[in-house]
């Protein structure tokens, strides 16, 4: 009888001894609590502004999240959220707008606790705090120069000034944004585009700047648009053409496919695909002019095709498509040397496209010159050069149907017309006259 109340008594001292060990794994085995990060960290942020906050707890899982804002002596919560199905990652945004605040300095506290067994079943919390400053008033802005006159796929310039830092400034034209760069006196310049698609009426500028806690100035730029009229062309393919030209373009259009399903994909997606690039391109600028007077044009050379001209492309006497070419093409002796247009930097030297080997050279301010269809490349990316330095040779690389130089000047990566780069008067009458 005792044998037996001792083997009992034993068998629930074993017993217990294992629930007390899980016990204590439960309550020991996760001691750490979620991981917490917030996106903006820190900084200036407005009454619009999202809070994004992202929490990890890969052992146990989510159970909570609360989010407090302190401001003065006063701490209220501004967000709550409570998860049943305890998951291991969740990315919350919170609206700062119904936080009602005031502008001045305050402190966001995010606390997320998990779905462990610690602290006797009640989890593991983290606690983060995070300091701000609300701030609602938009930048002040004012414009120095007088309001430019700007022709139809030409370039206009402003000067102007911002009463703080800014996270974006510059010019809006449609959906094209033109960015403005600060200079070494604190004013802004910016080049902009008069797009070549777009009539006097339609043309209607905005001068934009957006500061740190993302406010926004955003006002109409004052301009005297002008008109001008553009060429038409036609452009007759043939069967030597494309039994030349597209089998360059096979890598770039892979697939089984007659010579004209594959032009119509470069001159359309292609063509699309290489501008997109190119206003990428147009980002890799310098923030001050280092360009200097009118621009160099490839000597001795008959202008073949002018900038905006609408193309009709015909084969077998039916139209297949339309295109606008934005450059000059310039026609001087079969492989002739091919001089920058003025000082730069070069930032892409290789092969892009409808293209082929092309340069572009950088200028400054977003100004961009670009040399295509070389048939070789003197130059590397990264390389100063001066004006009349040679950049390469002409050629037929890309849709090129004959020996030329396709030249192009961009401001931002979009096209506007070299002519007026090659006028020293108009330089001086609407750039450098009106900056100094």
């Amino acid at each position: 009888m005792s044998n037996s109340k001792s083997l009992v008594t034993s068998m629930l001292f074993v017993v217990l001894l294992i629930a007390c060990g899980l016990g204590g794994y439960m309550l020991l085995k996760d001691q750490q609590g979620p991981t917490i990060s917030l996106a903006p960290a820190d900084g200036r942020v407005n009454k619009n502004s999202v809070l994004e906050i992202a929490l990890s707890d890969e052992k146990s899982g989510l159970k909570n999240l609360t989010v407090l804002i302190r401001k003065n002596t006063t701490t209220s919560t501004i967000y709550r959220q409570d998860w049943t199905d305890s998951p291991s990652q969740r990315v919350e945004k919170v609206d700062l707008s119904a936080a009602q605040l005031q502008e001045g300095a305050f402190e966001v506290i995010v606390r997320a606790t998990d779905n462990s067994f610690a602290a006797f079943g009640k989890g593991n919390t983290s606690t983060r705090e995070y300091a701000f400053r609300m701030d609602n008033t938009p930048p002040r802005v004012s414009t120095i120069t007088m309001p430019p006159y700007v022709r139809r796929g030409g370039t206009g310039v402003v000067a102007y000034s911002v009463s703080e830092e800014t996270s974006a400034t510059g010019v809006m034209v449609g959906d094209v944004f033109f960015p403005g760069y600060r200079q070494a006196n604190g004013n802004h310049l910016c080049f902009f585009a008069f797009p070549y698609y777009l009539t006097p009426k339609e043309f209607s500028p905005r001068l934009i700047a957006r500061d740190l806690a993302g406010n926004e100035y955003d006002r109409p730029l004052s301009v005297y648009p002008l008109d001008r009229q553009f060429k038409t062309d036609i452009i007759r393919l043939t069967d030597s053409f494309f039994e030349s030209k597209m089998p360059e373009f096979e890598q770039d259009v892979p697939g089984d496919m007659t010579h004209l399903e594959r032009f119509l994909k470069v001159n359309r997606e292609i063509r699309v695909a290489n501008r997109a690039a190119l206003m990428s391109i147009g980002l890799q600028t310098a923030p001050e002019m280092v360009w200097k007077d009118q621009f160099m044009r490839l000597p001795n050379a008959a202008n073949r095709a002018s900038f905006a001209e609408k193309r009709t492309y015909i084969y077998n006497d039916a139209e297949i498509d339309e295109q606008y070419h934005l450059g000059h093409d310039l026609a001087s002796t079969r492989h002739a040397p091919v001089p920058a247009g003025n000082h730069g930097k070069v930032v892409f030297a290789d092969s892009l496209g409808i293209y082929g080997l092309l340069v572009v050279v950088d200028h400054g301010l977003g100004l961009q010159s670009l040399y295509s269809h070389l048939s070789e490349i003197s130059v590397q990316p990264g390389q100063a050069v001066s004006k009349g330095d040679i950049l390469g040779k002409t050629g037929v690389t890309g849709m090129a149907g004959g020996d030329h130089l396709h030249f192009e000047m961009v401001v931002s990566g979009f096209p506007v017309t070299p002519l007026e780069w090659f006028d020293p008067k108009w330089i001086r009458d609407n750039i450098t006259g009106r900056l100094e």
